[in-house]
């Protein structure tokens, strides 16, 4: 599996900060990640926009997590900038994460993260914090190869007997 990993985060882009969380990403999907691909971008939508589109299209990852600018802060705008890529959104991967959270902290319902689809490529916004990263990425870790096996086209471990 690719995994693309862009930190999204005016402080470490301007170099006030070294970025943990992106890191904390690489180390959760070690198991699962063939190669990673990173970006660092600025609290900047167009920029994270333009991030998702070439770790999709041009690297083609099979699933990007952002980390960053998912609140309410004023120049949080990763879920926009997600937003206007994707072509499918996949909303019980953010409600599942912020689900689990909700155990963890009450502050987990301001998160406005997103998750969706771009070509064959899953998209998956997460927190900003290392801690965030490693509890949200173990929401979906052991998801996220029936997913890309599925973006793939490859639906014939699916058998369409859902329910029966």
């Amino acid at each position: 599996m690719k995994i693309g990993i862009i930190c999204v985060s005016d402080r470490c882009f301007n170099g006030v900060c070294d970025d943990k969380s992106g890191p904390a990403i690489e180390e959760c999907v070690k198991p699962l990640c063939d190669e990673s691909v990173y970006r660092l971008v600025p609290d900047v939508k167009f920029k994270i926009s333009k991030a998702i589109c070439e770790l999709a299209d041009d690297e083609k990852c099979d699933v990007i997590f952002t980390t960053g600018g998912t609140g309410f802060a004023p120049r949080d705008v990763t879920p926009e900038a997600t937003e206007a890529v994707i072509e499918k959104k996949v909303p019980g991967i953010s409600e599942a994460i912020r689900a689990k959270s909700l155990e963890i902290t009450e502050r987990a319902m301001l998160s406005r993260a997103v998750s969706g689809i771009r070509g064959g490529t899953l998209i998956i916004n997460l927190p900003g914090s290392p801690k965030a990263v490693r509890e949200s990425i173990a929401v979906v870790i052991n998801v996220l190869p029936h997913a890309v096996e599925t973006l793939s086209g490859n639906t014939q471990s699916c058998g369409g007997n859902y329910g029966k």
